[in-house]
């Protein structure tokens, strides 16, 4: 028996898409299912101001499949030393959609991010004031919070004082992990939303663990307990439009993965849709992934939502996904959600 589901084409608003060889290979696992993507700054050098940013963008497009539907939307990485003006010309020309805070040293490629949060202090006014988002990678990077502890000490420590000093910030928590981070979006009624990844929605701290390391489901942040796990499925598909998808599809060469000491991230961008699909059928809420999808973030950006469609089809036989996809310098694994998958994207 087959079952169909139609919304409007999604968008992903957490992505890395790399550069080079990297990007070559792997953004048209984006481009094929996702109208547009919200594009991490993390690289080598950095993406700081808004001619990188341009400069990247058109790096991006030209290495689009010939045909392929797909806006990039730039982000600039945030440093102590970034210019509030810059910020404010690279949003006024439509180029920067946001702008993202790393705490240094929190995750890949962060080294350049904020240790004295008071030295951003004139960028986030400048924020506040042009309306401009900033994405926040929400832990804190002290040797003494444990790693599983990072996400919630980030609220205390850093987010909630950010956005009580700077009034009409707007936030988008990315990548959360954690029930405190969920109940503090939910306790917050302006100016704040959360993407949800679709490994934080499928595994949960064991599966990194138990029964000898899995390095393909390591990421930062890293997975939880599964009563969190547990909160993120149900903020996800409660239909409350402050969550929305943000993929943080993450890819790195399986060398780079398996290493002595491996890389965080896990690559989605080629089955999110189908595992999506699968997850809020199981939860009885395939009538909310249209907003989880497509809908809450072209919300909480003020941007349109896409004009086109995706149709989802269910079969009786599981659906085939590559196991990795090939770049000129090695592959990269695809996730695998550990158990069958019947849901596919029409084509």
């Amino acid at each position: 028996m087959t079952q169909s589901l139609t919304i409007a084409r999604p968008d992903d608003w957490h992505l890395h898409l790399r550069d080079g060889a990297m990007l070559a290979a792997v953004l048209p696992e984006t481009a094929r299912d996702f109208g547009r993507a919200i594009i991490m700054p993390n690289l080598v050098p950095p993406v700081v101001t808004g001619a990188q940013a341009a400069a990247y963008r058109d790096r991006i497009l030209a290495a689009l499949p010939e045909g392929a539907d797909f806006a990039p939307l730039m982000t600039l990485y945030l440093t102590e030393d970034t210019d509030p003006e810059d910020v404010a010309a690279a949003h006024a020309s439509g180029l920067v959609k946001a702008v993202k805070l790393y705490p240094a040293g929190a995750t890949t490629n962060s080294a350049s991010g904020v240790s004295n949060f008071e030295n951003v202090r004139p960028v986030l006014e400048k924020m506040a004031e042009i309306g401009l988002p900033l994405c926040t990678h929400g832990e804190v990077t002290d040797h003494d919070i444990d790693i599983f502890d990072r996400e919630a000490v980030f609220i205390d420590r850093v987010l909630d004082p950010i956005r009580r000093s700077t009034p009409g910030l707007r936030v988008v928590m990315e990548h959360i992990t954690t029930a405190n981070a969920a109940d503090y979006v939910k306790s917050q009624d302006r100016d704040l939303g959360a993407t949800i990844t679709t490994h934080h929605l499928i595994i949960n701290r064991n599966h990194i663990l138990v029964g000898g390391i899995k390095p393909h489901y390591y990421c930062l942040p890293v997975a939880k307990r599964e009563e969190h796990r547990i909160a993120l499925r149900k903020a996800a598909t409660s239909g409350d439009k402050r969550f929305f998808l943000g993929t943080d599809s993450a890819p790195h060469l399986d060398g780079d993965k398996l290493a002595a000491c491996g890389c965080a991230g896990c690559f989605t961008a080629t089955n999110t849709m189908p595992l999506l699909a699968h997850l809020f059928e199981e939860d009885g809420a395939l009538d909310k992934l249209e907003g989880f999808a497509s809908l809450n973030g072209p919300a909480f950006y003020g941007l349109p939502v896409n004009d086109a469609k995706l149709t989802l089809v269910k079969s009786d036989t599981a659906t085939q996904f590559p196991e990795k996809i090939d770049t000129e310098n090695g592959p990269v694994t695809v996730f695998d959600p550990g158990y069958p998958i019947h849901w596919s994207v029409a084509r």
